[in-house]
């Protein structure tokens, strides 16, 4: 195996990086095969995955279209929903309104 007394830091370091990776994989493959196999069970049964657990299809949200553009860097933006952006707080303190920023 791997004798870790000899390994550079950075060697540790990507060592424990791969291992993470290969622990969130691992759980991931085993996650999507216990869904399977509970799926094909309430399938057998003549029910969906939902009805069985209670939980409502995914809705699929659409994407909101942004509302308001940041005037020195017009590729950044914000829908108006959820916090603030930075760069809005900074406008807003300096003197801008929202409607100087509506796109």
């Amino acid at each position: 195996m791997f004798d870790l007394n000899t390994m550079s830091l950075p060697e540790l370091k990507k060592l424990q990086k791969d291992v993470a990776k290969a622990i969130d994989s691992f759980e991931e493959r085993q996650r999507k095969a216990v869904l399977a196999e509970l799926d094909a069970l309430a399938r057998e049964r003549g029910f969906t995955i939902e009805q069985v657990v209670g939980v409502a299809p995914a809705t699929g949200r659409k994407p909101v279209a942004p509302k308001y553009a940041n005037p020195a860097d017009s590729s950044q933006t914000w829908t108006g929903r959820g916090r603030k952006p930075k760069w809005v707080i900074e406008a807003l303190e300096s003197g801008k309104t929202l409607e100087d920023m509506a796109i």
